[in-house]
């Protein structure tokens, strides 16, 4: 019997190596490919028309779930999420998802949930349809963006932030820094997953590397080449990207 052609997506690349080792040590799954970030991602699903995805849900620029609404939700090849998604998140996974592995990747649940999907994907019956497929995506949509908290470890403490206070936020590394106020929090994330989950909410990305309360904003002050600068109201000056120029025109013509 033929191997399961499976497409890697993930924009770590340690995580992608581990992810390929782990599919190497099995004989019914053949790697295909591998994907770096979302873009490229919908171009390989295209081109490479593979029978089973490991999307990576956090992705700098265009996340797993952005991907699967690139491609459609009828297009799609069967998908198993790898997440570091939250509990009450993991629900909506648990209905319509075929699969999903939470991040670190346990081998042995790694090794269930594989043995599970190669059978559905051989008998024809790649687990929930688009329309369920279609339902995890609002649901989760609608889970990030109407969170009012946000859990940041500051030392051995956790402190529960009102989202509604944030200020701005700016990429650091493989984390993010949180501004409110003068306070300044180190928080373990990407700008993909607070976007995510800031959707819907007062929060607008305006560069890679920012997120802003829309709230907060007093003014615009135009930049070079149709860029601009956002000044906050206590006077924090940020400039906007070329890729989020659409974002910021579409707010001013409101």
């Amino acid at each position: 019997m033929e191997p399961v052609r499976t497409l890697i997506v993930d924009d770590e690349p340690m995580a992608r190596a581990h992810l390929r080792s782990l599919l190497e040590a099995r004989g019914d799954i053949a790697v295909v490919g591998e994907a770096g970030d979302g873009n490229r991602a919908v171009e390989l699903i295209r081109q490479l028309a593979p029978e089973l995805v490991l999307l990576d849900v956090q992705m700098p620029e265009l996340n797993g779930f952005e991907v699967v609404r690139s491609v459609g939700v009828e297009r799609m090849p069967a998908v198993v999420f790898v997440t570091a998604y939250d509990q009450h998140a993991l629900a909506a996974f648990e209905v319509h998802a075929l699969d999903y592995i939470l991040k670190p990747v346990n081998r042995i649940r790694f090794t269930q949930a594989m043995d599970r999907v190669v059978n559905l994907v051989r008998a024809g019956v790649p687990g929930p349809g688009s329309h369920s497929l279609a339902r995890l995506l609002d649901e989760l949509a609608t889970l990030r963006s109407s969170a009012q908290r946000l859990a940041v470890k500051a030392g051995d403490r956790v402190l529960y932030l009102k989202v509604s206070e944030i200020d701005w936020i700016e990429a650091a590394d493989d984390s993010v820094r949180i501004h409110i106020g003068r306070q300044v929090y180190q928080h373990r994330a990407t700008m993909a997953e607070l976007e995510e989950r800031l959707r819907g909410s007062s929060f607008m990305r305006i560069h890679r590397s920012t997120i802003v309360n829309v709230e907060r904003i007093r003014e615009f002050q135009p930049w070079f080449q149709g860029d601009w600068i956002v000044v906050l109201a206590d006077g924090t000056r940020l400039q906007s990207g070329k890729r989020y120029r659409q974002r910021i025109k579409a707010l001013l013509e409101r």
